[in-house]
Formats: structure tokens, C-alpha cells, sequence
């Protein structure tokens, strides 16, 4: 049977201050007052029921997914008591449903990227899940067909094709400088990372058992403990001991054999303020905006987002960030966007946690 997991345990640091601890950036109604785990949620739900959806999150959100998401059954939400990176995350919930489902075949999808159109979507993934099942040795995964030579993306690269849009993985490459970035798309063999992939349950634990035996060995023992009144402490004791790393470094860049599912979407990593601006509507002067009270007078080039009614205005000023939220406010030129990571850690050392 078919499986989806939603991995919506990031924090999103770079989009303070409407990101938080107790608030990350899937759960923020950046675009269309509609969250990223929420539009996440809805493409996943026009191929799959409820009952098949399943997100894994850190546990002190819990309560706020089950809000956002009152279709999925409570028993397919998972709550990591402390973040342990992505491979750690696909390995649980992998565990968790072999032992439901010893034939399944889990599709892992993010939760904080903006993906159009549907139709396009459902085909790229129906596709990858079907490799995935039609090829039992194999990781598969989702390749966005690239549109510039970015920088701030992983690239995937190309190999034999295996059929129609699904190819062999000849490597990947992680955020390449604008030299080989540009030689990649030049190559026509190269397509983002989109961080989403398709697998077999088995399969994928059998590769985790291979490149990352410890953490293979506990996710097992926790998984063991799933249904018993053992759980939370096995969890407690065992989860946080795990080494933190991505399933891309684990497993992905070591595993036998890899395909790639090609996608042809317009794809955006919500992973700045700056990429507002491939999701929001700008006016005549460049100006993007994400809130529903805005005016600029001789202002050209700005970023401005907020959530509620606060009215924003701006006079003559270009190219600065402004995002709004109702304990802090955040303004910086487009070009320091890249430093709010340091700003966060100069707002604890003065604050503590009070505005994180």
C-alpha cells in the first residue's frame, strides 16, 4: 500500500520573526493565508486518504499539527522529542510502518515548499511511487527540472534512462558554486533536489541498516516499543542519543542504486525572505507583497510580510525586507537577509527565549 510522510520538524531560523520555536515556518500562512504544511497536506490528500497521510514533527508541536490537520488519524502523527536531521526522522516513521504495513511503499514529501501545478505534481510522484514498488533495490528520488543555475540548491545528476522520466543517479552535488551550477544546467543532466522521495519500507531501512547501523539499531528498538506503554520512555531515552544527519549525507549519496523521477513544477524552497518573491505577487515597482495592508510611496524592490491587519507603509525607501509580527519586527536590506541566523543568536544572548 501506499504511505506518505510529512517531515515538518524543521524550525526555519532564516524566517524569524514570524518563525519560532513554538511556531516553525510550516505552520506560517506565508502565501495565500494558507500554511506550507497545510498546502503540503492538501496536494499529498488529492492522491491519498487520511487514513495513508502520516507527518513526523518535534513533539512540542503536536498539538498545533493535529489543529491544522484534524483530517489525519492521531495514531500516523509522530512527535520526536528532540530534532535528530532528516535521516533519523525517515527511519522512524519507516519503521513504524513496516511493522503496520510490511509491503509498504512510503512517498516522503516536505513540508515547506510552494509546488505548482497539481497536475503536474500528482504525475512526477504517482510515477515515483510506482519505481519505487516496480524496483525493490532502489531509493528513488524527485528531481525539479531546473530554471537557472541557482546556488542555494543540492543537484542531482542524471544517468541512464530506466523509463519514460525516471533515470539513473550518477551523483549528487550539494549547493554548487555559480561556475558549476551554470555547467549543469548548460548539460541538460541535472535537476534540483527537491528533497521529496519514494521507497519501499524495507528498503530504505535496509539502506539505513547498511550506512547507518546505530541509528538503524535504535529506530528498530523504539519502532519495538510503538504500541506498548513503552513508547514515550524508549523514545525519551533512545531518540535524542542519535547522531543528527540528513538522510541525503547518510544514506542518499551512499546507497547502491538510486532513481530520480524527473518534475517539471515551479518549485520554491521557502527557505528565506528573499524567495518571497517567486511566491507573491509583486506591484509596478518590484515590490512583493505578502500581507493584507500595504502602501509604498516611492519605494521600489521591498520585501514586506506580515499576517495580520497591521498596516505597513513605506516612503522612498528600496530593496529592504520588512516582516512583521506582533512582539517583533524584522528590517534589513535584501542583501543582509542571508545574516538573520546570526541576528537570532545576538537576540538570545541579549533577550534569552523570549522572542524566539
Amino acid at each position: 500500500m501506499r504511505h506518505a510522510v510529512i517531515m515538518a520538524g524543521g524550525v526555519g531560523t532564516r524566517l524569524w520573526p514570524l518563525s519560532r520555536r513554538n511556531r516553525p515556518k510550516q505552520m506560517v500562512k506565508l502565501v495565500g493565508g494558507i500554511s506550507l504544511l497545510r498546502q503540503s497536506y492538501e496536494r499529498i490528500a488529492t492522491m491519498l486518504p487520511p487514513e495513508q497521510i502520516h507527518v513526523i514533527t518535534n513533539r512540542r508541536h503536536m498539538q498545533t499539527i493535529k489543529a491544522e490537520l484534524p483530517e489525519i488519524p492521531e495514531q500516523n502523527l509522530y512527535g520526536e522529542p528532540a530534532g535528530r536531521d532528516t535521516a533519523n526522522a525517515v527511519g522512524l516513521a519507516a519503521a513504524i510502518l513496516h511493522r503496520r504495513d510490511p509491503q509498504a511503499v512510503i512517498g516522503t514529501f516536505t513540508a515547506d515548499h510552494v509546488i505548482t501545478p497539481i497536475d503536474r505534481f500528482q504525475s512526477a510522484i504517482n510515477q515515483a511511487y510506482a519505481a519505487a514498488a516496480d524496483h525493490p533495490d532502489a531509493l528513488v528520488t524527485i528531481g525539479v527540472r531546473p530554471l537557472r543555475a541557482d546556488t542555494n540548491y543540492g543537484y542531482v545528476h542524471r544517468g541512464a534512462k530506466v523509463s519514460d522520466g525516471v533515470y539513473e543517479v550518477k551523483d549528487f552535488t550539494e549547493k554548487p558554486g555559480l561556475a558549476a551550477a551554470t555547467k549543469y544546467i548548460a548539460s541538460g543532466e541535472y535537476y534540483w533536489n527537491s528533497g521529496m522521495f519514494a521507497w519501499r519500507a524495507k528498503t530504505i531501512l535496509d539502506q539505513l541498516h547498511r550506512h547507518l547501523p546505530q541509528s538503524h539499531a535504535a529506530i528498530e528498538e523504539i519502532a519495538d516499543a510503538w504500541t506498548t506503554d513503552q513508547r514515550e520512555a524508549q523514545l525519551e531515552r533512545i531518540y535524542p542519543t542519535l547522531m543528527r544527519i540528513s538522510i541525503d549525507f547518510a544514506v542518499m549519496e551512499r546507497a547502491e542504486r538510486v532513481l530520480v523521477v524527473e518534475m517539471g513544477c515551479e518549485w520554491v524552497d521557502v527557505g528565506s525572505w528573499t524567495a518571497m518573491e517567486a511566491v507573491a505577487p509583486a506591484d509596478a515597482d518590484g515590490n512583493v507583497s505578502a500581507t493584507p495592508r500595504v502602501i509604498h510611496l516611492g519605494s521600489r524592490g521591498n520585501i514586506v510580510v506580515s499576517e495580520d491587519d497591521h498596516l505597513i507603509a513605506t516612503i522612498g525607501v528600496d530593496d529592504l525586507v520588512i516582516v512583521h509580527s506582533p512582539d517583533a519586527t524584522l528590517i534589513c536590506t535584501r542583501r543582509d537577509a542571508t545574516g538573520i541566523k546570526e541576528l537570532v543568536d545576538n537576540i538570545r544572548r541579549e533577550y534569552g527565549e523570549q522572542y524566539l
